[in-house]
């Protein structure tokens, strides 16, 4: 079975999410996709505001509508210490020995894709599934042509239409008391009922 792994801090999950995980399984024809949730990711620093256990019942909530072959993941929180792809892979690869796993990579971290801990490991545990960068084609044109040589199970391109939301825009409307959006109708009423991110919480 083709497995995809769809992975974020999801610090809140919005709808720009779910559009790049519905593209990710269409287009890599995925059996069934798990959306892992990220415990301390090396890239950044995550806002202690919001507990774990928040994110991932928010994120749960997010792709509900994606049905029963897609599964939201504690694997990472789990673990200690840093999240790295590298690790959450290995697990995968002993829980499920027997699926082709593809991993999904948005177009910013495409760019610094070589810089992530064991990158060329990772190319050789899945196939990279990789968000298109529609307002940087060549920065991330010539990115991939770079990959594409170290990539065993080779590289797919995604496309989703052009989704304006981040979750760090999603945070700074909701601080203002606002509820953004960008974000599903579950995921709304469960930080409007909780109060969280407002100021001061």
């Amino acid at each position: 079975m083709n497995l995809g792994i769809f992975g974020g801090s999801f610090n809140p999950p919005h709808r720009g999410h779910l559009v790049a995980a519905k593209a990710f399984f269409e287009e890599a024809k995925l059996d069934r996709l798990l959306i892992t949730v990220a415990g301390k990711p090396p890239h950044k620093e995550l806002d202690e505001k919001c507990s774990d256990a928040h994110r991932l019942e928010m994120t749960r909530l997010n792709f509900l509508s994606m049905g029963e072959r897609v599964t939201v993941s504690d694997i990472e929180l789990m673990r200690r210490g840093k999240s790295y792809t590298y690790d959450t892979l290995c697990q995968l690869k002993k829980l499920y020995p027997d699926d082709k796993l593809f991993l999904y990579c948005g177009s910013d971290m495409l760019l610094s894709f070589k810089r992530w801990y064991r990158y060329t490991d990772i190319l050789k545990m899945c196939t990279l599934c990789v968000m298109k960068r529609l307002d940087c084609v060549p920065l991330w044109e010539s990115s991939l042509k770079e990959l594409e040589d170290e990539a065993p199970n080779g590289i797919i391109p995604i496309t989703a239409p052009h989704y304006e939301e981040s979750s760090t825009a999603v945070r700074k409307e909701l601080s203002r008391g606002s509820i953004p959006a960008g974000l599903v109708d579950e995921v709304a009423d469960y930080i409007r009922q909780r109060g969280l991110y407002l100021a001061g919480s």
